[in-house]
């Protein structure tokens, strides 16, 4: 069976605090992730929190991507997920190398397949 839908789960770390402080280059970051990939944009909302941090969310003809951001640890939990035939780690690579991650951990569910079985997280370093 198909599945119905990818969903990239990343946690990045060691990424760079302005950068995940600038909720203009992450806003610009993940439509420029969405569309790499394939995807078509349906609207987008960021929210900048004081003192620090970024939420947001690109919502595309194919689901969504999504970060919050915790610069003050060099930290961002991105989600990837995209129905169809659209690659969604396209979009996480271009993520986690715009940000800066040093290192990485990331897990791909497949969605609509039924129970879900999750592989431990495996660490990546990205340099």
């Amino acid at each position: 069976m198909e599945t119905m839908g990818r969903h990239v789960i990343a946690e990045l770390w060691e990424c760079d605090f302005d950068k995940l402080n600038d909720m203009n280059y992450i806003e610009q970051t993940f439509v420029d992730a969405a569309l790499k990939s394939g995807a078509e944009i349906r609207e987008v909302a960021f929210h900048k929190f004081a003192p620090q941090g970024v939420s947001g969310v690109v919502i595309i003809s194919e689901s969504h991507l999504t970060i919050h951001t915790f610069p003050e640890h060099g930290y961002a939990s991105i989600d990837v997920y995209t129905c169809g035939h659209l690659d969604p780690t396209i979009a996480a690579n271009y993520i986690a190398a715009a940000l800066g991650a040093k290192t990485r951990e990331t897990v791909e569910v497949p969605r609509g397949m039924g129970p879900v079985k999750v592989d431990p997280l495996i660490p990546t370093v990205t340099a």
